[in-house]
């Protein structure tokens, strides 16, 4: 069976929310932006914020591939920290 082709997260304003954590994920990110978390893409790198701080960054395939995002316009991104 094909394997589904994931695209990197486009650019733009998102809160994320990674998929159910899995106990060996805490090294990956998972714990900082669990249970969800503001971030901001370029199309290439995403960095995830709360309360105005980073707290963690990947690469936008990776991110697409393991969270799920809504659209937020950037004007409204302080509020979602």
């Amino acid at each position: 069976m094909p394997q589904k082709a994931i695209a990197p997260l486009p650019s733009g304003h998102y809160w994320a929310t990674p998929y159910a954590p899995f106990p060996l994920d805490g090294p990956n990110g998972y714990d900082e932006v669990f249970p969800g978390a503001h971030c901001v893409s370029d199309g290439k790198w995403v960095t995830f914020y709360k309360n105005g701080e980073e707290v963690w960054a990947c690469n936008a395939l990776y991110a697409a591939a393991h969270f799920d995002f809504a659209a937020v316009s950037s004007g409204c991104a302080s509020i979602a920290d």
